[in-house]
Formats: structure tokens, C-alpha cells, sequence
């Protein structure tokens, strides 16, 4: 009895020990990062940088710790370092939203803006590193070229712009990413979706039930949605009307970003333009999560800021898309883009909540008829529910909203 009372206090005292040490390591991290933020706000960023890596040595889950090193390492132009504790802050924020913590919530607008930004100057130092030398290998060149695109795909400031223009002037007969801008419409990446059997549908919700396995013939779809940039030469060569807001999407800083505000009809037009269509619904949904009846593009991971651009509140003139193709984490098994969140995309069928039960088993079109159109894929809103790849939305094909945009499909 004795012996057992001993070890109780003996175990008591442990815990004990143990829990004080947390609080002041806890204690000790906070302090380190309070230190830190104030040298930040002074601009001493490497004195900075080494009391807020080690508040984070103390408290790795520490949201505003990451985002103040993120900073500091960004005043150093340690791109690399920056790029790296922006993204853990997104993460972290959104793993303490999920779990509705008191952890202090960041403005994600400004900190993706600053993460975009960082990415640009890593991917132009890198490009910069590769063609270093006087005559560098077909190899370097190749991979100086693909960081360039990346950079320019993100959006350059006039400072970057500059870089980059002077590092492409060192790669002569290189095929710009200008050039590239300058493709037909039918031209822009496509990846194709063999033909063959998936399993459609969930039992997630009534208008998804039931699950049912659907033959559909080989086609190809857009790896990533309809840009601003390119929906700006659309209007140009045909003279259509411009969607609303026009003139705040079509900005230097937006044309990689997916053009909204367009309706049905509209994304109709432009694919038929392109000389394609818009994928039917179930083309879209085997596009998005392939034959294994995953939940999402890239598995059955619940969705995070790697994945996706979701969990915004306010359009904020289009800062709340971000650029295509930016989430490698997120691709389709066929390697398409944003399929989950960025913009709602219009597919060509007709909207019927009971269409799953009646729907033929081999390339189905949807209803004859109805009142509303399909969307899918959900977008930069804060519901995470939307971004199931069987998850069906409808609006009315006139309808033009701030999340809705659109990709085209062709027949192989």
C-alpha cells in the first residue's frame, strides 16, 4: 500500500514537472516571439529571424510566429525561408479555424498576396542560379525556362518584371511565355481522360445517390480553367459584351487568374469559340477524382491550403482567386488543375436532383430540359463541403457570379 502510494506521488510530481516545463517553454516562446516581432517592426530582420526560429524550436504551432519569421526572412530575401513559414501559417490558421481554436486569425488576402510574391522571387533566383554560368547545359536552360514561366504564371511587380525581362534577354531563341499567352484558344493544355468505367456519384447527399458506375468515351479537358487573360482575347477578337466588373479582373496582376462573373451561356460561347464544348457532367467528375471513387482530386486527405484556394469571405476585386495551376498538391489523377475550389465551373447538362436514378450507364448528357445548370467543384468560399468531387450545386444559366467560372472539354 505503501509502495503504491509512493509511486501515485511519484507519478503526480512527474506530471507536474512536466507540465510546468511546457508552460515555460510555452512562456519562453511567447517572449522569444514578442522580442521578435518588435526587432521585425524595426527592420532588424536577421536579429529577427533568430528569436522567432527559436519561439517556433519552442512552440512549432504557433500561426503568428511563422507568419513573423515568414516576414523577417522575407526583409533578408531569403525567399525559400519566407515561402515555407507563409505556407505553414496558411495551414496552420486554417487546422486552427477547423478545429475552432483561439489562435489569432490572419488577414489570408494579404499573407497569399505576400506568399505569390515570395514564390515569384524564389523561381527568378533559381533562374537566375541556373544560367549563372556562361554556356549552361541544355538541362539548366530547360529548367531556367520552367521557373520563369512559374514566376510570370504568378504575376511580376514592375521590380520582378524587370528581372525577368533581363533573364530572358540571356536565353536567346527561347519561346516567351508572352509568345505562349499568344496560342489559340485550342491550343491551351489539355489532358486526357481515357475511355472507360468510374464509379459516379456519393452517399453524401440525396442528389448524389445513388452511386453508379458510368462508361464514358475518351475525351480530353483543359488543365486549368479559363483565364482572364484568355477570356480578354476572346473579347477582343469577337466583340462580345464584357461579363461585370470587367474592369477590376482585367488587371496586369489577374490575367493568370480564372475569369468569373461569366454565365452559362457565356462559357457556351467562348468553348465553342475555342473550338471545343463544356464537359458534361459526368466528363467533369471523372476528370476530377479518376476511377477509385476518391472524394477529392488528389485523395481522401481532407482539404488544405496546399490543396486548394478555399476559405475566403469577400471577393476583394478578385484578389480571392489566386493564379491556375498553383496547387501541385491538389491535381486530378490526369494532372488537371483546381478541380477542387478557385471558381464553380459550368458543365453542359441541365440540372435534376433525381437525374442519378434514371441516368443511362454509358456517356450520359444530362436532362433534356430544366431551369438551372450545373456547377462544380466549389471555390474560393470558406465551405469545404463544395470541394467533393461528386458534390453537385445548380444555378440558372444567366446567373453571373463572383465564383463562377468554367474550363472546356473536347471530344478525342
Amino acid at each position: 500500500m505503501r509502495w503504491t502510494l509512493g509511486a501515485l506521488g511519484f507519478l503526480v510530481c512527474l506530471k507536474l514537472t512536466v507540465v510546468s516545463m511546457a508552460a515555460l517553454a510555452a512562456e519562453n516562446a511567447d517572449q522569444d516571439l514578442a522580442t521578435g516581432e518588435s526587432l521585425l517592426k524595426n527592420k532588424q530582420y536577421a536579429e529577427a529571424r533568430a528569436l522567432l526560429e527559436a519561439s517556433i524550436v519552442k512552440n512549432s504551432s504557433n500561426v503568428q510566429a511563422h507568419f513573423s519569421l515568414a516576414e523577417a526572412c522575407r526583409g533578408l530575401k531569403a525567399w525559400t525561408c519566407a515561402e515555407e513559414h507563409y505556407e505553414t501559417a496558411l495551414h496552420l490558421d486554417a487546422k486552427s479555424r477547423t478545429a475552432g481554436t483561439r489562435e489569432l486569425r490572419l488577414r489570408k488576402m494579404e499573407v497569399w498576396r505576400s506568399l505569390e510574391e515570395v514564390t515569384a522571387w524564389r523561381l527568378l533566383e533559381e533562374a537566375k542560379s541556373l544560367i549563372a554560368d556562361g554556356q549552361p547545359h541544355p538541362d539548366r536552360i530547360k529548367q531556367a525556362e520552367e521557373a520563369l514561366d512559374g514566376a510570370n504564371e504568378l504575376g511580376l511587380n514592375q521590380e520582378q518584371q524587370a528581372v525577368y525581362q533581363q533573364l530572358e534577354a540571356k536565353l536567346p531563341g527561347r519561346r516567351s511565355s508572352t509568345l505562349l499567352d499568344n496560342l489559340k484558344p485550342a491550343d491551351a493544355p489539355m489532358a486526357l481522360v481515357p475511355a472507360g468505367e468510374f464509379t459516379m456519384g456519393s452517399t453524401m447527399s440525396p442528389d448524389e445517390q445513388p452511386v453508379h458506375r458510368v462508361y464514358l468515351d475518351a475525351f480530353y479537358m483543359d488543365k486549368y480553367h479559363v483565364t482572364v487573360g484568355q477570356y480578354a482575347k476572346y473579347l477582343e477578337a469577337t466583340d462580345k459584351g464584357a461579363p461585370p466588373e470587367w474592369n477590376i479582373m482585367n488587371q496586369p496582376q489577374h490575367q493568370k487568374r480564372p475569369v468569373v462573373n461569366v454565365s452559362w451561356f457565356d462559357a457556351a460561347t467562348y468553348c465553342k469559340w475555342a473550338g471545343k464544348r463544356l464537359p458534361t457532367e459526368a466528363e467533369w467528375e471523372k476528370a476530377a477524382r479518376g476511377t477509385d471513387g476518391r472524394l477529392y482530386p488528389w485523395g481522401n486527405e481532407a482539404p488544405t491550403r496546399l490543396h486548394a484556394n478555399f476559405g475566403k469571405k469577400q471577393w476583394a476585386n478578385h484578389m480571392a482567386l489566386v493564379p491556375v495551376g498553383m496547387f501541385e498538391m491538389g491535381k486530378s489523377p490526369y494532372g488537371i488543375y483546381d478541380m477542387a475550389g478557385n471558381a464553380w465551373e459550368w458543365v453542359n447538362d441541365w440540372y435534376d436532383h433525381d437525374y442519378y436514378k434514371k441516368s443511362p450507364a454509358k456517356n450520359p448528357q444530362g436532362p433534356a430540359k430544366g431551369k438551372s445548370k450545373v456547377v462544380r467543384g466549389g471555390n474560393w468560399l470558406y465551405i469545404q463541403e463544395f470541394l467533393r468531387s461528386s458534390f453537385r450545386f445548380n444555378a440558372e444559366p444567366s446567373s453571373r457570379q463572383f465564383g463562377y467560372g468554367f474550363r472546356c472539354a473536347k471530344t478525342s
